[in-house]
């Protein structure tokens, strides 16, 4: 299943991974519907993006973008995930819910994984959207890389995770559409959590080299 000539709809558009997905999926050509819970900040960050990259980006509130979107990804913040999804159920039935959330919390030592009972943001997704094909990925991508407008590609492999074989694939032929980007499937919606939880240490590992570390898969 090829995701290139689909609609993709981002939940949470207008926050920095969001945008920065949608602006690199609109440069690769793809229509993208940007998700808000104000559709009018949804309509100007799309209408921006759209300037600036001479894609096909429109704006809408979540639920309208949900409606839309032939592959959807959410990427929300952690502390609004599960009501949010129950709010979408009937939007999202039948379509890919891409998750991307990583439930994480912060203090004076840095990042690190938050406990989360059903295992993982990916896990909760699957088990609120019971008649939607939910894919973990994107989770550990650089949310700075994707908005700089000077980086041309993006050097990153995306971990994508599935109990459905076609869907994982339209997932990672989604990212690779993405220059640079490498979709890799990497387990079963129950190894996310380990997946989610790799963004800490990727945020301490910025911290301390100044950078903006992503993932490579050896050998594959």
């Amino acid at each position: 299943m090829d995701s290139p000539g689909r609609t993709v709809a981002v939940l949470g558009g207008t926050g920095p991974q969001g945008r920065g997905l949608a602006r690199r999926f609109a440069q690769a050509g793809l229509h993208v519907v940007l998700g808000s819970r104000a559709a009018e900040r949804a309509e100007k960050a799309a209408a921006e993006l759209s300037e600036v990259t001479g894609g096909h980006v429109e704006g809408a509130s979540n639920a309208g973008a949900a409606a839309a979107g032939d592959i959807v990804l959410v990427v929300v913040p952690w502390d609004g995930h599960g009501e949010l999804l129950e709010s979408l159920k009937g939007e999202l039935a039948g379509k890919i819910v891409v998750d991307c959330v990583n439930p994480l919390g912060f203090d004076k030592q840095g990042a690190y994984a938050l406990p989360v009972p059903e295992g993982s943001a990916t896990q909760q997704a699957a088990a609120i959207l019971t008649e939607s094909r939910v894919v973990g990925a994107f989770h550990n991508v650089s949310a700075v890389l994707l908005e700089d407008p000077e980086v041309e590609s993006v050097d990153t492999d995306v971990l994508v995770l599935g109990d459905d074989r076609e869907a994982t694939d339209a997932v990672q032929a989604l990212a690779d559409a993405v220059p640079g980007m490498r979709g890799i499937y990497a387990g079963r919606i129950r190894n996310a959590h380990q997946v989610e939880a790799l963004t800490a240490n990727l945020i301490s590992i910025n911290r301390r080299y100044e950078a903006h570390a992503g993932v490579r898969v050896t050998d594959v």
